[in-house]
This record gives structure tokens, sequence and C-alpha cells, in this order.
């Protein structure tokens, strides 16, 4: 049976359409500082593993974990995994580009993709955007992935969960917050880019 996505999400989703998730472009080009209890570096593959309280930053970007594993390609792009202990959970955060806003998530384990510009959020996945320290939206599934280059970003429902308060199998949640009029619009170099759901829900296609 296929799930497809509830009125009230797409009308939510939609809802931001007009809202650019653009991250801070100058962060691409900033060197990055990873503070940890230990290293394992391997200088022929170009890969580097830091564990015990784990502290990535790059510009803007800053990512904790209990485990990282960073490497570089030929062309100097740069990737990072990044795992938690539980109960705790990886965290990333980064600042939107022209605006005083962030974009923060939390999950069992995030991946960044240097060359896609992209972050992905698996298992217990959680997506935020503040204005200034004020949380404005709020997005929680089971994998969440935030697009940088396209400006999208795309939201799986949850698989089932025993814990009580969990979200419903196949679902996603969402909490939006009008902008505040009179709050001038995030700079842009094109047309404003499109929020649009994932195509899948509880890893089932539409």
């Amino acid at each position: 049976m296929k799930h497809l996505p509830s009125l009230w999400f797409l009308i939510a989703v939609g809802a931001l359409g007009s809202a650019p998730v653009s991250a801070e472009r100058a962060d691409r080009s900033k060197p990055m500082h990873v503070e940890a209890d230990a290293l394992r570096y391997d200088d022929v593959k170009q890969t580097s593993i830091f564990s015990g309280h784990v502290v990535l930053t790059k510009g803007s970007i800053v990512i904790r974990g209990s485990k990282i594993e960073v490497r570089q390609d030929a062309q100097g792009y740069q990737f990072g995994s990044v795992s938690s202990e539980p109960p705790k959970l990886a965290f990333f955060r980064q600042k939107r580009e022209g605006v005083d806003e962030f974009i923060e998530g939390e999950a069992d384990s995030i991946e960044y993709d240097g060359r896609a510009d992209a972050v992905r959020f698996a298992n217990n996945a959680q997506l935020r955007r503040y204005r200034g320290a004020v949380l404005s939206d709020e997005f929680t599934g089971g994998l969440i992935v935030y697009n940088n280059t396209t400006e999208v970003f795309t939201i799986d429902g949850a698989p089932a969960r025993a814990n009580a308060g969990a979200p419903p199998p196949g679902r996603v949640r969402a909490m939006l917050t009008p902008k505040p009029q009179g709050e001038p619009a995030a700079a842009a170099s094109g047309p404003a880019p499109v929020l649009r759901p994932a195509l899948t829900l509880g890893g089932e296609k539409q």
C-alpha cells in the first residue's frame, strides 16, 4: 500500500515556498578544524578518524559527535561521517546566507558531502531553523537531507518506534512560524527556491 503525504503537510511545506534556505556560501572554502580525544590519520587515503567528544568547525558550520571520519578527495572536497553515542544525538549547525538565521539538526548519524554541499541526517532526525536565537521552524522524521546547492530539503517519515511520543510510522512532523512582517528577504542570486517534501514516506514510493 502506498503512503501519501497528508494534506496538512503539503500545505505546511508549500507555505515555505518563498523562504530560501541557502547556507553560508563562504563555508565551502573555509578550513576545517577538529578537536577530539584521539585521532587516527592515514596520509595515503587522506582520511582522519577522530573519536571522543569530537567538535568540528568549518566557517559557520559546527558538527559534534562521538566519532567523526573525515576524508578529502583529489579535487580537495571534504566529506564527513558523524556518529553519536546513545542516548546523545550527533549535531550539525550552519548559518544561512545573508540573514541572521541558522539551520540546526540532530540525528543518530550525520553525513556531510562537501562536493554536493549537502547534509544527511539519518534516524531520529530533527531539523530546526532559528531566526537569531528564536526557534522558527522544526521538522522531525526518519531521514532528512538538506541540500545547500539546490536549496531544497527532503524528509522521509520515521519508522515505527517503541518509545512513547515517537512519530507514527511513515509520518513526519512540522512546526512552522509565520515570517515576521517587514523582515527583509534573504539575498539570492536567482529565483526563490521551493522547499518540497520527499518523494517517499516510510521508505515506500508514492
